[in-house]
């Protein structure tokens, strides 16, 4: 091996001791490994988790009418509407032929390190998803077609019957995590917050003792980069002579 291998070992080693795990900043955005699907539907989204909504036409009681008896009307309804006391002609199916689901992404990423699930318990946001549905099953093509941003079960979109089904999904996002997170022992996690009146740098009456560790280690890493950086130009200048 050449004298400089070992040289440029030490350099590298130097520049990255210039930047610890804690002063660390996100480069990119986050990113899995395997989309998340929902195989029934072959609905799949690159992003890091994947809703389903099922709502289904049914009659409901309205109690705010008061004075002219018992009325009835038809809605939307993302749970099974009990009907055993509605008067006849006013039944609902007795159950839900689909239920909600949730997926989320098992090896998510950030810059090729893992991002600790509480970051997406505490930041992530969920955000209405269209599908292209072409990967859509034979089977469900003949019952559902595209309605909106979803799929709907009606005949007639405008006009729903006792029965019919309305599926939407949803995806789960991010937003920019600069500042928002920090590199622990190679997992990113989110970043602590600062203590109030940390953001002004050198108040009146610091000194250089009030600079933390992590901002110590980054001075001395530097120098010693640049150090080793000063050697290597002197060596190249005398083995030139």
């Amino acid at each position: 091996m050449r004298w400089w291998s070992g040289l440029l070992a030490l350099l590298l080693a130097g520049a990255g001791f210039a930047q610890t795990d804690s002063q660390r900043v996100p480069q990119g955005v986050p990113q899995v490994a395997t989309m998340v699907a929902d195989a029934e539907f072959g609905v799949s989204t690159r992003q890091l988790g994947l809703q389903r909504h099922v709502e289904m036409y049914q009659w409901r009681k309205n109690d705010t009418l008061r004075g002219s008896g018992v009325q009835y009307d038809r809605g939307w309804s993302s749970v099974r509407i009990d009907s055993n006391t509605y008067a006849a002609g006013h039944d609902n199916p007795v159950e839900f032929p689909l239920v909600r689901h949730e997926w989320i992404a098992d090896d998510i990423r950030l810059d090729n390190k893992p991002l600790a699930p509480q970051v997406l318990e505490e930041l992530g946001k969920w955000r209405d998803y269209r599908p292209d549905f072409s990967a859509l099953p034979g089977n469900l093509s003949a019952t559902f077609q595209p309605e909106g941003d979803g799929l709907g079960s009606a005949i007639n979109p405008l006009d729903p019957q006792i029965g019919d089904l309305r599926i939407t999904w949803r995806e789960l996002v991010l937003p920019p995590l600069k500042g928002a997170v920090a590199m622990n022992n190679g997992v990113w996690t989110m970043a602590q917050a600062q203590p109030a009146g940390s953001e002004t740098l050198m108040t009146a009456g610091a000194s250089d003792a009030d600079y933390s560790k992590k901002e110590v280690a980054g001075f001395v890493g530097a120098g010693l980069f640049v150090l080793l950086l000063i050697v290597l130009v002197i060596y190249m200048k005398k083995r030139r002579r």
